[in-house]
């Protein structure tokens, strides 16, 4: 790529390279770690724009960000400038004094709810910290087809709870917007009941609330925090694997919380019989609601979550753009928007319009990747070693169903992971008619909305492929 023009003002431009880079960097990394070490760095660039030097506060910081830090941001800092760019660190000619402010213990309700960890997001409502994102609602949720069913059930409950769909479980692979609807489900609620106690952790506090009730022998307080709620929405249960007093604890809140009529929600990245090392009856109290998945998004969704997101964020992107981009980046929600802020972010940087080929240029490591990984040869063969058939099996004329059925789904998954046409896959298959690949790939598309196991099966499939 040739090098990016800079603009007159080289620290103009340094600073737009270096905004441009701290945007990416926001969506990589954890909040907290993004708040205490990227955000507040000084940037300065040289006249030649040879080199960026960040200024840090202190050496321990220094060293520590150039340590775990500054070979992403090199990467980064070189990705949006077009070729390398020295980056340097200094430390700063006086640092400014800090205030210092004494220091608490947590209260016995912020211990349960680890509010020391928690995003600036959170809501506190009647002196309850319930963790919930305010911004994360059913209003800026884009519904398709892969998550129509999802969305309507955390609806009903959210306006309903305590009723049906009790539990209600959703599964589904990282980055589909599991979490996003588990906030809106609590959000919603509060809006219609603003006294309701609602309660979203991740399954990894729940752990670490058992652990340190046990350490602290806290249990009472513990089982009063958690019985008590109106909603408790808890992300990723299978990170209960192997913890049997963690699933004890869970197991008595979860009765006790219906047997008060109260609601809750789960996610999990397998359905209630897929999730490993958990006790049967913890399994069988999660399938006794309603079970449903999150799929990744249709094309037409991906270009609506682009476009609606890219408002959002002060921007227009066309919708050719859109399209391009949803057709190459297909496997969630989270990649999407990642894609779409480097794309915004390069943008900005280059002082241009949002175009295929900016598209193109922001996304070339992303594209690269995706064009070396996932072949209609490789869909055959991964799919054939799955259901153990021979390769062969895929273009011959046989049609026993334990031949047509895998055949049915690498057609499929080729339609889905490719960008090849339908008469191309056709070809592919054997020489096989266009008609006969869209009714294969019609019939599994349909098949996977309703059948848990072929859905499972799918999901694997997709994952293997996508390494």
């Amino acid at each position: 790529m040739t090098q990016t023009a800079v603009p007159a003002d080289a620290n103009d431009a340094g600073q737009a390279l270096w905004q441009s880079c701290t945007e990416l960097l926001a969506q990589e990394l954890p909040e907290q770690q993004f708040i205490t070490w990227i955000k507040p760095l000084q940037a300065t660039v040289s006249d030649d724009f040879s080199k960026l030097t960040l200024v840090v506060v202190n050496r321990f910081k220094l060293d520590w960000i150039r340590a775990q830090y500054a070979a992403r941001i090199s990467a980064l800092l070189n990705q949006l400038y077009g070729q390398p760019i020295q980056l340097d660190f200094a430390l700063m000619a006086k640092a400014p004094a800090a205030k210092v402010l004494p220091v608490r213990g947590p209260t016995d309700s912020e211990e349960f709810t680890g509010v020391l960890a928690a995003s600036s997001n959170d809501t506190v409502l009647n002196g309850f910290k319930n963790r919930l994102n305010s911004s994360l609602c059913f209003d800026n949720l884009v519904e398709g087809t892969a998550n129509r069913m999802a969305r309507a059930a955390a609806m009903h409950v959210a306006n309903v709870p305590g009723q049906l769909y009790n539990p209600l479980f959703i599964y589904g692979g990282v980055g589909l917007g599991k979490t996003h609807l588990m906030h809106a489900v609590g959000n919603q609620l509060l809006q219609n009941k603003p006294d309701a106690k609602v309660l979203y952790i991740h399954a990894e506090q729940f752990v670490s609330d058992v652990v340190k009730a046990y350490q602290r022998k806290t249990f009472d307080e513990f089982k009063q925090h958690y019985h008590s709620l109106d909603l408790l929405l808890i992300d990723d249960v299978q990170f209960f694997a192997n913890k049997d007093r963690t699933q004890e604890e869970f197991f008595n809140a979860f009765e006790a919380l219906l047997a008060k009529k109260s609601h809750i929600v789960m996610t999990s990245d397998t359905y209630p019989k897929g999730l490993a090392d958990i006790h049967e009856r913890l399994v069988s109290r999660f399938d006794s609601g309603l079970t449903v998945a999150i799929e990744p998004p249709e094309l037409e969704m991906r270009v609506a979550i682009l476009i609606n997101k890219s408002r959002s964020e002060g921007a227009e992107m066309p919708e050719e753009v859109a399209f391009f981009v949803a057709k190459n980046v297909r496997s969630n929600v989270r990649e999407l928007e990642g894609a779409l802020r480097k794309i915004l972010a390069y943008s900005r940087f280059n002082q241009k319009e949002v175009s295929i080929q900016l598209a193109r240029d922001a996304l070339r490591d992303l594209l690269s990747i995706q064009n070396r990984q996932i072949s209609v040869e490789n869909i055959q063969k991964t799919v054939a070693d799955y259901y153990k058939i021979k390769v062969a099996d895929m273009y011959s004329k046989k049609r026993p169903a334990s031949i047509a059925r895998p055949r049915q789904i690498a057609m499929y998954l080729a339609k889905e992971l490719t960008q090849k046409s339908l008469p191309e896959i056709g070809e592919l298959f054997g020489g096989r008619d266009h008609t006969t690949v869209l009714h294969a790939v019609r019939k599994i598309s349909a098949e996977r909305q309703t059948v848990s196991e072929l859905n499972q099966q799918l999901h694997v499939l997709e994952q293997t492929l996508k390494g």
